[in-house]
């Protein structure tokens, strides 16, 4: 029998420290795994510059316009967005005619996150001298000063009354911790014999909705403190369309299917425990609409805009649809790219890589079925503070 792994726990204290996109450039990082959150955000790109024209403009500010990107991670996406929204409200200045202001970015995400590579993709400052017009067609260069901001956007961040727009994309869905009664084995709620809360339990299925509507509070309350007035908030994070929360649509076909048989395949082969399986639960909940509004309207601070299920499409990106092993390399790629640093803590770097080639394999015998079914449903939601 092959040795058994022996990692510790992640802890919930933990989770916070290590929690990350995949870093660096290699095959399984996020920058060379986030194509399909590029393609989502790109089709609800109307939907921003909705929220964008609500923003209310002041004429001859002195301060710089303030654009934060929380739950940026390592890839471009971040700098494509921001991008687009510094753009969209030079033109909104210039369309008054008045001078628009400096800008400034704070890209902001866990300590853990790889904010080295994402520097690096920066392009460089354009020159603050050049006119309005040359700061737009500056397309190969950054017309906002930027700076990254540590830190767990359940808590404040920033200055108060200091953000004039707040953006976060494909990441509310991760929770700040996994509920504790998930993992303990004299509650009705520990998820025994599985990794995600798809197919699970009511009561386990409870314990993350529980943690979701109170980390989504904790958000909220931050963000009504750091928001200025005349400021609109632009979220997205991952939905079900279902009302019963043990069935996560896309996400439980992502953790719940082949990622799930996986670990199965390592506890059969003697590589790990079955305790040790059932220690580790994917921190990640696919909200209902209902879900989310509920914490919206409790916390009182905010008026909902806009608040809606938006279909975003599959998250595998593939060159060949009929080449089932590239399905089965770019499941597993999509994976670990935002979960391999939680699986590699949990059962180390060796028996990690094990967990998934076996994804892939199964992955890869399950092509077709995976790009017809595998689709993923955004909570899309417009805030500003309520009169």
């Amino acid at each position: 029998m092959a040795p058994m792994g022996d990692n510790v726990v992640v802890s919930n204290m933990e989770l916070e420290r290590l929690l990350s996109m995949k870093g660096g450039k290699g095959e399984a990082s996020y920058a060379n795994n986030s194509q399909a959150q590029a393609i989502h955000a790109k089709s609800m790109l109307h939907l921003l510059r909705e929220t964008l024209d609500r923003v209310e403009l002041v004429e001859g500010r002195e301060v710089p316009f303030v654009v934060v990107d929380l739950g940026c991670s390592c890839g471009s996406n971040t700098i494509s967005v921001v991008d687009v929204i510094i753009k969209h409200m030079m033109k909104r200045y210039e369309a008054l005619g008045w001078h628009p202001p400096e800008f400034s970015a704070f890209f902001s995400d866990l300590p853990s996150n790889d904010f080295n590579t994402l520097f690096q993709l920066l392009p460089p400052l354009a020159n603050y001298g050049v006119s309005m017009e040359e700061c737009l067609a500056a397309n190969n260069h950054r017309s906002y000063f930027a700076a990254g901001v540590p830190g767990s956007f359940y808590r404040r961040l920033l200055p108060a009354r200091s953000v004039d727009v707040f953006h976060s994309a494909f990441s509310l869905h991760w929770l700040s911790q996994v509920p504790e009664c998930v993992v303990d084995k004299r509650s009705s709620a520990y998820n025994k014999g599985r990794v995600f809360i798809h197919g699970a339990g009511e009561s386990t299925a409870n314990a993350y909705k529980k943690q979701f509507q109170t980390d989504l509070a904790g958000f909220l309350k931050a963000r009504s403190v750091e928001m200025k007035r005349e400021g609109s908030m632009f979220l997205v994070c991952l939905a079900r369309t279902s009302v019963d929360p043990t069935d996560q649509g896309g996400a439980g076909l992502l953790f719940g299917t082949h990622f799930q048989d996986a670990w199965d395949d390592l506890v059969q082969e003697g590589l790990i425990s079955q305790e040790k399986r059932d220690s580790f639960n994917i921190p990640v909940y696919a909200a209902s609409l209902q879900d989310f509004k509920e914490v919206v309207e409790a916390n009182g601070s905010f008026a909902i805009d806009k608040l809606e299920v938006f279909k975003g499409g599959s998250p595998l990106v593939v060159n060949q649809p009929d080449d089932a092993s590239e399905v089965g390399r770019a499941l597993a790629n999509s994976i670990r790219t935002v979960s391999g640093v939680l699986v590699d803590a949990h059962i180390g770097d060796k028996l990690s890589e094990e967990l998934f080639l076996r994804v892939e394999h199964r992955a890869t015998f399950h092509a077709k079925e995976l790009l017809e079914q595998l689709q993923f449903f955004h909570i899309v939601a417009s805030l500003s503070f309520a009169q």
